[in-house]
């Protein structure tokens, strides 16, 4: 379905950029299909709203680690070391990246005072407009590699301007805060359809002084939709920072956000515990950009190195250990100091 071009971190001669991909015309039928099946059950299973218990997300958390885990056995079994530590480190990366998304998340459902009988289906609804999103920027990414090598650079550059960003603002100590009546999503759909105050089930229009208008439901959908855009931009490229074939950056991104649901019932409390996750996404980005415009000088002045993927992926998980231990050390220390300050 796509051209492949040579992993970033491993090829040897990144002047021929063309492999052989893993991602067969029946391979990519067989994981789309997959993907899909999956979709529609969660919509069958979130067709009558209700809150998720803490059991339930646990179920379908597992559920959705064990199955990516189950695939990359298959891809290392079947394809080798190479494709199978590719497809684990880009998925460990995609994850790490979708648990920053569900700050974004958890802050526009709280800001649109979202029921939390209907949160799943606001979810659901942002995770399908993400795989669609993904899915074009992952062919234009490779597209783009494949026709101009200075495309790594590009990425690289726009991975460490993002890391440079995200490492200010935890340093300064910045909340993310989301201002719904200022988003551009937001202004923009109430500009051209009159919104109804208050939410009407899992329905998305209905009728208000004779005339068709917008349920909350559909402008916190359209909120969602709007942020996915921001996390393509980050997300894909720094996946294409670890593989270079079309198809492992599509199981990732598909495997890493089809479980974010669930994972956002499980970690709804435990999420304002990671206060030092900005400093590790922004380690993990800068690590993944670095290596990015290592690669592309690799093509330009070949005594330039560049670094297995196997180091990368112990990078990122040794970064991701790190700062969830200090988060914790740190929530624990903030916890027991508060009694004798209040």
């Amino acid at each position: 379905m796509f051209t492949t071009v040579a992993s970033p971190l491993t090829a040897a001669e990144p002047a021929d950029p063309v492999i052989s991909s893993i991602g067969t015309p029946t391979l990519w039928a067989a994981t789309i299909g997959f993907v899909i099946a999956l979709i529609a059950l969660d919509f069958v299973l979130t067709r009558r709203p209700h809150e998720v218990s803490t059991r339930e997300a646990a179920a379908w958390s597992a559920f959705y680690i064990a199955l990516p885990l189950a695939f990359g056995a298959f891809v290392w079994a079947r394809y080798g070391t190479e494709p199978g530590s590719e497809y684990l480190a880009g998925y460990v990366v995609e994850k790490s990246l979708s648990v920053d998304n569900l700050f974004v998340f958890m802050l526009l459902l709280a800001g649109f005072a979202v029921p939390a009988a209907l949160q799943q289906r606001v979810l659901l609804y942002g995770i399908v407009g993400a795989l669609l999103l993904r899915g074009v920027f992952i062919a234009v990414g490779a597209a783009a590699l494949q026709a101009f090598a200075i495309t790594f650079l590009v990425f690289g550059i726009v991975l460490i301007a993002t890391a440079v960003k995200i490492l200010r603002d935890a340093v300064q100590g910045h909340e993310q805060q989301v201002d719904v009546d200022r988003m551009r999503s937001v202004r923009l759909l109430r500009r051209f359809f009159p919104v109804t105050g208050e939410y009407q089930g899992p329905r998305m229009l209905t009728r208000e002084n004779g005339r068709r208008a917008l349920t909350p439901l559909a402008v916190v959908t359209f909120a969602v939709l709007g942020t996915d855009v921001v996390f393509a931009i980050d997300s894909v490229p720094a996946v294409y920072g670890i593989t270079g074939d079309p198809y492992l950056v599509f199981a990732t991104n598909a495997f890493a956000l089809l479980g974010l649901r669930a994972l956002y019932f499980l970690l709804n409390t435990a999420l304002s515990k990671l206060v030092h996750l900005g400093y590790g996404l922004a380690a993990i980005l800068g690590v993944i950009g670095v290596k990015l415009v290592l690669h592309w000088a690799h093509g330009v002045w070949p005594s330039v190195p560049t670094v297995p993927t196997m180091v990368s992926l112990a990078l990122v998980v040794g970064i991701l250990v790190l700062v969830t231990v200090t988060s914790l050390i740190a929530t624990r220390d903030r916890e027991e100091k508060s009694p004798a300050v209040r």
